[in-house]
C-alpha cells in the first residue's frame, strides 16, 4: 500500500494448546507500517471448540493458580532437558499466553520471535479475586538468533476480566508497554494500551 507499507492476508488453523486438536480456522489481514509499530492485525475466526469448553477450561486452571496454599515460584522452565513439572504447567500456560503479546508487538516483516523459556516466575498473593505473576521470559528472536529477556507482570480473572500484561525488554529503550486481551482463554484476540507502569 503506497505511503503506508505491506499488507498481507492470510488463511490458517489454530490448535488446542495443550491437546494439539484442531481449535478452528481464522481469516486475517496483517499491515506491516513503514514507522516501527505494531502491525495493524484483523482477524476473524471460527472455532471448532465449544466457547463453554474454553470457558470451563479457562476456569479450572484459574481455580488451580487461586487454590494454591503457597505462592508459586520456579525458575528455568522448561529445565535445560525441556522438562515441565506438571505443578509449573499452569504458570507456563499463562506465560505463554502473556507473552505472545509481546512478541505481537515487537514482531516485523523480518524479525520474529519464540518463546524459549521462563526464567524466573513468582506469584504475588492478592486480597482480590485476580491472580498476577512476575515473570522474566526469554525471547528467541529469528533470525537473528538473539535471546531477549522481557521483564513481564501478569494479571487474570477470566469471565469478568481479560488477560492483562505489563512488560519492559532488556533490548529496547521504550517505555514499559501495558496491553491486554479482549476474550477469556490464550487464543484470544490482542488489545493495545499505552502508558501504564509496573
Amino acid at each position: 500500500i503506497p505511503d503506508s507499507g505491506h499488507k498481507y492476508y492470510l488463511q490458517f488453523t489454530t490448535e488446542d494448546y495443550k491437546s494439539r486438536e484442531n481449535a478452528g480456522s481464522c481469516l486475517a489481514t496483517v499491515l506491516y507500517r513503514k514507522k516501527k509499530s505494531p502491525p495493524v492485525v484483523n482477524i476473524k475466526c471460527t472455532h471448532t471448540k465449544d466457547q463453554k469448553k474454553i470457558q470451563e477450561e479457562d476456569n479450572r486452571l484459574y481455580q488451580k493458580i487461586r487454590h494454591q496454599t503457597k505462592p508459586i515460584i520456579g525458575n528455568n522452565i522448561p529445565d535445560s532437558y525441556g522438562n515441565i513439572e506438571p505443578a509449573l504447567e499452569p504458570v507456563w500456560a499463562l506465560a505463554v499466553a502473556g507473552s505472545s503479546y509481546i512478541m505481537w508487538e515487537k514482531s516485523t516483516e523480518n524479525v520474529g520471535y519464540f518463546m524459549a523459556q521462563v526464567k524466573s516466575v513468582e506469584q504475588w498473593i492478592r486480597r482480590d479475586d485476580f491472580i498476577e505473576f512476575d515473570y522474566t521470559v526469554l525471547l528467541h528472536e529469528i533470525p537473528t538468533q538473539e535471546i531477549i529477556s522481557c521483564h513481564m507482570r501478569l494479571t487474570w480473572l477470566p469471565r469478568h476480566h481479560s488477560l492483562k500484561v505489563k512488560y519492559f525488554c532488556a533490548s529496547e529503550n521504550d517505555a514499559f508497554q501495558d496491553g491486554s486481551g479482549m476474550e477469556s482463554g490464550s487464543g484470544a484476540g490482542i488489545l493495545q494500551e499505552r502508558g501504564a507502569n509496573f
